[in-house]
């Protein structure tokens, strides 16, 4: 088990990799080469920049059993397929029961989109999704 984590878009890296430390488990953040991650315990992996291209290496190098941290219901959706567990960053846990609900919606909000209707943007972080995702993170990890 490791935990992969979409580093592009992934806020509450800091209590992903304490969670990861309290296990002792490996953590993996992909970004592309545009970004700049440091950290003292997770390793960071660049990957050249293009469109998708931290996807589709995060679910290349994907296994069974690790933990995707991601806000991206397709990757999300891919490691499901490959055995793996899903998790957004606020602390939101992706499963073959949900995952095709999301995708859907995802899709409706893209159609509205394309026609011209706004929707209001994303709500702020708030420590209640930090408590989240540290609490379910941990699920996750007690679990496999």
């Amino acid at each position: 088990m490791r935990i992969l984590v979409d580093g592009d878009s992934c806020p509450g890296r800091s209590l992903i990799e304490r969670a990861a430390k309290e296990n002792s488990v490996e953590v993996i953040v992909l970004c592309d080469i545009n970004h700049t991650i440091t950290s003292d315990y997770s390793k960071v992996v660049y990957v050249d920049s293009g469109f998708q291209s931290v996807d589709m290496q995060l679910i290349n190098i994907c296994r069974k059993e690790d933990i995707v941290v991601t806000q991206d219901f397709g990757v999300a959706a891919m490691a499901l397929g490959k055995g793996a567990y899903s998790i957004g960053p606020k602390g939101h846990i992706y499963t073959e029961e949900n995952i095709d609900r999301l995708l859907f919606e995802r899709h409706l909000n893209q159609k509205a989109r394309k026609s011209g209707v706004r929707h209001p943007s994303m709500k702020k972080r708030t420590l209640e999704d930090d408590e989240r995702l540290y609490r379910n993170l941990c699920l996750l990890i007690k679990k496999i």
